[in-house]
């Protein structure tokens, strides 16, 4: 388990996974050739020989007394994933996230920065063969226009993750859908981060002169804050993607923003620094 301190804001990671191998079919341009250059990655993100090393976990902010989850990750029992491997999870999750002081029910806001599988899918868990809410008493946060896109795909795979683990949030009146821009506290709002799909969110915190950033998928892994051109064969819009990362980085770079992956492997935060002959890299927190 993982903590940071941003002014008055705790936020504490919870992992589902680590995985390895995924990472090429996630960023077909980071080949171990590529990535054998870049130390700074090594051992965290990257093994010596150059394969990345990412993480599925959740993120769990402490703002003005509420308790707010950041993505769901893939979740227990869930089938017809388009990764085989992701079906029918048996992980120590819940166990994990009750061993770091929560419960199901204390948590206040459930935020999906989108709805692709991987973060969704502790939306829900399976009780006597239904799936209800896992966070009975929170509101689930999702950006209008995510769902609007997301809700009338016909894909068998895009199908199945909106039956299991959206669709019950909407059956059960805990979904809110929201502006991209929307505050959740005076300390915690969404940042529209369009590109990897059309709705898709980050969350900026700042608090007492301190400022973060969870990334959700505008970056997959931190070899994109020195390649933002690497994309996903995953993001709706490659071209918007890369667009976004490359303002995000230019922004962060100046190293007063605490920028907390979605699946960034422990250390998992980091400040963006320059190198002295152009680029960016990840100095870890």
């Amino acid at each position: 388990m993982l903590t940071w301190q941003i002014g008055d804001v705790r936020v504490t990671r919870i992992v589902e996974l680590e995985i390895g191998g995924v990472a090429r079919f996630i960023l077909p341009d980071a080949t171990r050739e590529a990535c054998q250059p870049m130390r700074w990655m090594m051992p965290h993100f990257a093994t010596d020989t150059g394969e990345l090393i990412m993480s599925v976990h959740a993120l769990i902010v402490e703002s003005e007394g509420q308790q707010i989850v950041i993505d769901t990750c893939i979740g227990n029992d869930k089938q017809n994933r388009i990764l085989p491997g992701w079906n029918g999870l048996q992980t120590s999750f819940l166990k994990d996230f009750e061993g770091a002081g929560f419960s199901r029910e204390s948590i206040d806001t459930v935020l999906c920065t989108h709805l692709h599988i991987d973060h969704v899918g502790w939306n829900t868990m399976l009780v006597d063969g239904e799936w209800v809410p896992t966070f009975p008493n929170a509101d689930y946060l999702m950006a209008t226009k995510e769902w609007d896109h997301w809700r009338t795909e016909d894909d068998v795979h895009t199908q199945a993750i909106l039956a299991d683990s959206v669709k019950p949030i909407f059956d059960a009146g805990l979904a809110r859908l929201v502006d991209t821009d929307h505050r959740i506290t005076g300390e915690v709002c969404l940042q529209p981060t369009h590109g990897h799909t059309p709705g898709h969110v980050s969350v900026h915190i700042n608090s007492r002169g301190q400022e973060a950033m969870i990334t959700g998928d505008s970056l997959h892994h931190p070899c994109q804050i020195e390649h933002p051109e690497w994309c996903s064969p995953a993001d709706s819009d490659s071209g918007q993607a890369r667009a976004t990362r490359e303002s995000l980085i230019e922004h962060w770079h100046e190293g007063q923003t605490l920028v907390i992956g979605t699946h960034f492997a422990a250390p998992t935060a980091g400040r963006v620094q320059r190198f002295e002959d152009g680029g960016y890299w990840l100095d870890i927190e």
